[in-house]
C-alpha cells in the first residue's frame, strides 16, 4: 500500500511538499521519495533469459513482460504475420490492459548488427496504481540491460490506447529520424536556396542538352524534394506532363521499404526518390536512392523515350540545384524487385573475388604448313 504524507509548508514558502511513502519501506526504516533514479533489484527470471537468447532470430514479432512475484516474467509472445506496420495494431493492442502497466518489445523489419531493431514500449496507463507505476518505471533500465540495449532503436511511453496505435509509432519514428532544428540564420539560408533552385529549374521553355531534354519542374515538385532533403518525407514520385513538357509531383509520402513496390505504376514510367534508412557494417545510414521505373510495352514509345531523355538532366538538377545527394541510381522494369535486399545489394554490392584459373600457354605462332615426306620406292632413286 502507498500513502501520501502531506507536510505543512515552512514559514515563508507557499508550496506544500507531497512525499510518497511506502508502508513496507517505512517499516524497514527506508523512505521512498518518489525519485526513480534507483533500481528495485528486480531481475529477469530464468525463463525470460532463455527467451531473450532465441527471440532475436526474426521468428518473434512482439512479446510482453510483466513483474510477477518480484521477477521480470515473459507473459506472451506473437510471431510475425506480415510487415511490422501490418502486424502492429493487431498484435500490440490486445496485449495492453487498462489499470496494469507492462513492457512490450516489438520487432521492426530493419536489420542491425545484432539481428533486428526493436521498439521498446513502456505501458503505464493513467488508471494504474501509483505503486505499480513507480515499480515499473524504476525497473525499466534493468530490463533493457538484460535484453541488450544495442538492439533497442526506439522507445515509446504510452498512457492511453490512442498513443499506442500505429499512427503514434509512425510519428515517433519520423520525429526521431528528422534532422536537428535549424537556427534562424539557417532557416533564412534555406529559404534563399529554395528560391534560387525554383528560379533555376522552373525555366519557362524547355531546352535540349547533349545528354537529353531538360524540362522545368513545378513548384510542388521542388518543394517535395526539399522536404525529402530535410527528412520530412521518405518518398517522392515525379511524372512528366507530355503536353506541358513539365515535370510534376505525382506522389509524396512517408513509406517504409516494404510498401515501396506498391507505389510504382506498371503502365507508366516514373521517377522515384526514396530515403532508405538501413544499417551497414554496424553503422546507421540514410541513403537517397533515385529509381527510374520503366513501363511495360503497352506504354507509348514516345512517352518512354521522353522519360529516358529527361532522366540525366533531372538527376543533375536534383544534385546541383536542390543539393540532394543521390547515393545510387537504379532502373527497374518490375516493381516487385523493390525490396530491402535489392536496395542493400545496389548500395553495398558484395565483393566477389574470383580466383583465376591457370591458363594453358599458347603454342608458337607461324609454325607454317605441315610438311609431307615422300618415301623413296626405289632404293637409289
Amino acid at each position: 500500500r502507498t500513502t501520501l504524507e502531506v507536510k505543512p509548508a515552512e514559514k515563508g514558502r507557499k508550496n506544500t511538499k507531497i512525499r510518497l511513502r511506502d508502508l513496507g519501506d517505512i517499516n524497514n526504516g527506508n523512505e521512498a521519495t518518489g525519485k526513480m533514479s534507483h533500481q528495485t533489484g528486480i531481475q529477469a527470471n530464468a525463463g525470460l533469459k532463455k527467451f531473450f537468447a532465441r527471440c532475436k532470430d526474426g521468428t518473434v514479432r512482439v512479446f510482453k513482460v510483466s513483474i510477477v512475484e518480484e521477477e521480470l516474467t515473459l507473459v506472451d509472445h506473437k510471431a510475425p504475420k506480415g510487415s511490422w506496420e501490418q502486424d502492429y495494431d493487431s498484435l500490440v493492442l490486445p496485449l495492453v490492459e487498462g489499470g496494469q502497466p507492462c513492457y512490450l518489445f516489438f520487432r521492426l523489419d530493419s536489420p542491425c548488427q545484432n539481428g533486428y531493431n526493436w521498439l521498446f514500449i513502456s505501458w503505464s496507463p493513467d488508471d494504474s496504481p501509483v505503486r505499480q507505476k513507480m515499480l515499473y518505471a524504476s525497473t525499466k533500465a534493468t530490463l533493457k540491460k538484460e535484453f541488450g540495449g544495442g538492439n533497442i532503436s526506439h522507445e515509446l511511453f504510452g498512457t492511453n490506447r490512442e498513443e499506442m496505435r500505429l499512427p503514434g509509432v509512425r510519428r515517433l519514428l519520423s520525429t526521431e529520424a528528422a534532422p536537428a532544428p535549424l537556427t534562424l540564420a539557417e532557416q533564412e539560408l534555406n529559404v534563399i536556396r529554395k528560391g534560387e533552385a525554383s528560379a533555376n529549374v522552373a525555366i519557362d521553355a524547355r531546352h535540349q542538352t547533349l545528354r537529353g531534354l531538360h524540362f522545368p519542374m513545378s513548384d510542388d515538385a521542388v518543394a517535395a524534394l526539399f522536404d525529402l532533403k530535410d527528412g520530412q518525407l521518405s518518398y517522392v514520385q515525379l511524372s512528366i506532363d507530355t503536353d506541358k513538357e513539365e515535370i510534376n509531383l505525382a506522389c509524396r509520402d512517408n513509406v517504409a521499404v516494404t510498401g515501396l513496390a506498391s507505389l510504382v505504376p506498371r503502365d507508366r514510367p516514373r521517377y522515384h526518390l526514396f530515403l532508405f534508412p538501413h544499417n551497414h557494417e554496424g553503422e546507421k545510414l540514410r541513403s537517397i536512392v533515385f529509381i527510374y521505373s520503366i513501363a511495360s510495352h503497352e506504354c507509348p514509345v514516345k512517352e518512354r523515350m521522353l522519360y529516358s531523355s529527361c532522366k540525366s538532366p533531372l538527376v543533375e538538377t536534383i544534385e546541383t540545384q536542390v543539393e540532394l545527394p543521390i547515393a545510387k541510381k537504379v532502373e527497374i522494369d518490375d516493381p516487385s524487385e523493390l525490396n530491402e535486399t535489392f536496395l542493400l545489394d545496389q548500395l553495398h554490392p558484395k565483393q566477389n573475388i574470383v580466383k583465376q584459373k591457370f591458363a594453358k600457354p599458347k603454342g608458337p605462332a607461324n609454325r607454317g604448313a605441315r610438311r609431307l615426306i615422300k618415301s623413296n620406292e626405289a632404293g637409289g632413286e
